[in-house]
């Protein structure tokens, strides 16, 4: 949580805004902060009651389940926050172990009819062959990654890729602060799968965030040398919506150039860099100091869905179905508006429940 927010602070600052708060709000928020376990049903109230448990998104991510009030005016409510109900390459899917749910609030990033993504191992190979085409073509791979989560999981593929011995390693550039959040993965084993867990104990080669061909970029001189070097590389950089960051850099040296391939792992929110080019924008304006270039996009570009670290409409609908028994309202939010009101029609007439898609200070009086 302070990593994110001293980033959020820096690229304000980067990009000319005032951040709404500083440095020393953040010390002062921290110590306020209780830890709770996940499991553990902690009072927040005089008549509520709270329980955290794992939602598989990122580290720690967690859904809120709350019992309001008592006895027969008891009524229990589970906030999904951003969820994935399916095991990736760090987490376990989403916790569905509730006694009962009355209302249900989740979100529907996902939740259109046509969002569909791939499973975690189609992704997978979908990355490690885009990897292997290109490195064939002595050809650069840039990735727009978020620092906590995606750009873990996109690590965790290339090193199997590598270790496989499919393809000659080479060496994989980490800007931004991917390093500090691998770190923070790597001192919370208990919070990662079974699998990755038993790796990271073991140690040495056996720990993927280890393996010799990771490398951090350590200045903006080093990051310059990367740029105008020829030899084949992969880049994972913030910012993963190309709205700023050093990726922004990678961009306007690289996306000439028709042998290297820009590749998205993650979502492109509407009037970012990267849902533009992802629509298909063969010139794009970047501003860079103070002036507007018009880049010329020439680079391969792929979009790799399957590793969002949100469920598509299938495994919101599995996770509701989970849900034993099914909640009596269903509330649904975190979408665009229109894939809000799809998916709370598609939920009412599979579980023939009260669904609701609220507008922005909306009331719902659930009882």
């Amino acid at each position: 949580m302070t990593l994110l927010q001293m980033d959020y602070i820096k690229v304000a600052q980067a990009e000319g805004n005032d951040p709404p708060y500083s440095k020393s709000d953040i010390q002062e928020c921290i110590k306020h902060v209780v830890d709770i376990n996940w499991g553990e049903k902690t009072d927040i109230a005089p008549d509520i009651k709270m329980t955290m448990e794992n939602a598989g998104h990122i580290l720690g991510s967690s859904s809120v389940y709350m019992q309001i009030g008592e006895g027969r005016n008891e009524h229990k409510l589970l906030f999904s926050g951003d969820i994935k109900y399916e095991k990736s390459w760090l987490f376990d899917a989403a916790t569905v172990r509730f006694n009962k749910v009355d209302t249900l609030v989740v979100e529907s990033t996902y939740g259109g009819p046509q969002s569909i993504q791939p499973t975690r191992q189609q992704a997978t190979q979908d990355l490690q062959d885009l990897i292997i085409d290109t490195l064939s073509r002595k050809g650069k791979i840039f990735c727009p990654v978020f620092a906590v989560g995606r750009s873990q999981e996109v690590m965790m593929a290339i090193d199997e890729l590598f270790k496989s011995e499919k393809v000659t390693p080479v060496t994989v550039w980490l800007d931004g602060m991917i390093s500090e959040a691998t770190a923070i993965h790597t001192s919370h084993p208990n919070y990662l799968n079974k699998d990755l867990r038993g790796k990271m104990l073991r140690g040495g080669s056996e720990n993927p965030f280890n393996s010799k061909w990771f490398k951090q970029v350590e200045s903006r001189e080093q990051r310059e040398s990367i740029l105008l070097d020829p030899t084949p590389c992969i880049v994972l950089a913030t910012s993963g919506m190309m709205t700023g960051g050093p990726i922004v850099e990678y961009f306007k040296y690289w996306a000439p150039e028709p042998g290297n391939t820009l590749c998205f792992v993650g979502y492109q929110a509407s009037g970012t860099l990267g849902r533009r080019l992802q629509d298909g924008h063969s010139q794009v304006p970047l501003v860079d100091k103070g002036q507007t270039l018009m880049i010329d996009v020439r680079c391969n570009m792929v979009i790799i869905d399957g590793f969002s670290g949100h469920s598509d409409r299938n495994q919101l609908m599995d996770y509701v179905k989970a849900l034993n028994p099914t909640p009596r309202k269903i509330i649904c939010h975190h979408g665009d508006p229109q894939t809000c009101n799809a998916f709370r029609k598609g939920l009412r007439e599979r579980f023939k429940v009260q669904t609701y898609a609220p507008d922005n200070l909306e009331t719902l009086r659930l009882v």
